[in-house]
């Protein structure tokens, strides 16, 4: 039986030596297995990162954009202020000439009538001492103390005459 032994120590060697590269090639192929999910993985990642940076660079572009847009609006903005303020100016300005102008008139106005109030004392106190002078010569007096007013014209006789509708109307043919 000597000579069998090693013939079986040889085989379970063997035997142990077939299982142990067995559970290796198992052991590779579910690495592999492994390795080939983890590149699957690592492409769709990849290409979500790729898909990602691509929207990234789109946000950046639109932001960019929208700044640009935002200080353009600004520049208008402060321009818009700017003539607004301007106007605002330009208003008070002919306010004040305005006012300064409506007060001369007023202030002609005022001269005007107290011209006009001296002239009447003046020719009330001429017509007196035409009265006067006149008594004393015995002439019969010219004037009267009454104003004869001219009458005034009716406003009727001025109105414009309308045309009725549909009278002188164009027609197309």
């Amino acid at each position: 039986m000597t000579p069998s032994v090693p013939r079986t120590r040889a085989a379970a060697a063997l035997r142990m030596k077939q299982i142990a590269l067995d559970n290796r090639s198992r052991m590779i192929r579910h690495l592999r297995a492994k390795l080939a999910t983890k590149r699957r993985d690592l492409a769709a990642i990849k290409k979500e990162h790729e898909s990602n940076q691509v929207a990234l660079e789109a946000s950046h572009k639109t932001i960019a954009g929208l700044t640009e847009i935002g200080l353009s609006m600004s520049k208008k903005i402060e321009r818009m202020k700017t003539k607004k303020q301007q106007a605002r100016e330009s208003h008070q300005e002919c306010h004040h000439k305005w006012q300064a102008r409506i007060q001369a008139a007023k202030d002609t106005i005022q001269e005007q009538h107290m011209i006009i109030e001296a002239l009447v004392e003046e020719k009330a106190s001429l017509l007196q001492t035409i009265q006067v002078l006149q008594e004393a010569n015995g002439a019969p007096a010219p004037f009267d103390d009454e104003w004869e007013e001219e009458p005034e014209e009716d406003p009727e006789e001025e109105e414009i005459e309308e045309i009725p509708v549909g009278e002188g109307e164009i027609v197309d043919e």
